[in-house]
């Protein structure tokens, strides 16, 4: 479960402070798939990012099942991200010099599976791309790489997957192919999915929705 308490982020800005959360307080139950939802500028990413532990909060708290992550340092919120959390980034995040397949076993690799390969080769097959696995991200299509992302972040069997805008470099029917293909996963590892999305097809396939509007909640539909 994640359950947030009074979650609140400011940045300094010219003197003054920027309040980009604003007492966010919810819950996320195990398995549950979730999409964050609201105009830009609402706060959507920066809360993913905390929820994620990819940033610290100014005020409140994230708890991951026992775990506060208020209470971590950077290279305890890295250790946690790398053993529980999954993370597909819009702009997909491959790294160039590596093929499809290195890109998978590398964050395998750094955890110290030892059949990272495998497990990487595994879940190519599954998002479809076993015939691309030696090619390199420029070789590959928007709708590829991002399969190779969500690959990535499946591979490591994490409880829970972080997606931010998963389907907004790609067209229509990609997109539709790589909703299908999260929910598929999802409902095959019993991963938590919390996404942010404008795409409200996406938003629909989730069991809930939080809907943020100038850094505030202001929705949470049973």
């Amino acid at each position: 479960m994640i359950k947030v308490e009074n979650l609140q982020k400011r940045i300094p800005m010219a003197g003054a402070e920027l309040e980009i959360l604003k007492g966010i307080s919810l819950e996320i139950k195990s398995g549950e798939s979730v999409a964050i939802v609201g105009a830009s500028g609402s706060g959507k990413s920066t809360l993913l990012g905390l929820l994620a532990g990819l940033d610290e909060a100014s005020a409140g708290r994230v708890i991951i099942g026992d775990t506060d992550l208020g209470e971590l340092d950077e290279d305890g919120r890295a250790l946690f991200r790398g053993r529980h959390v999954g993370f597909v980034f819009q702009s997909f995040q491959l790294l160039p010099a590596l093929t499809a397949l290195e890109n998978v076993m590398l964050p395998l690799e750094l955890q110290g599976q030892v059949k990272a390969r495998e497990q990487a080769e595994t879940f190519l097959a599954r998002v479809g791309l076993a015939p691309r696995m030696s090619h390199y991200p420029r070789q590959l299509s928007g709708g590829e790489q991002q399969r190779v992302a969500i690959a990535r972040a499946f591979a490591s069997h994490p409880s829970i997957l972080f997606a931010d805008e998963p389907t907004g470099n790609l067209d229509t029917r990609t997109g539709g192919h790589i909703i299908d293909l999260l929910f598929e996963l999802n409902r095959e590892e019993g991963t938590t999915l919390v996404l942010v999305t404008h795409d409200a097809q996406l938003a629909d396939r989730c069991e809930r929705r939080f809907c943020l509007e100038a850094g505030a909640l202001v929705v949470e539909p049973a």
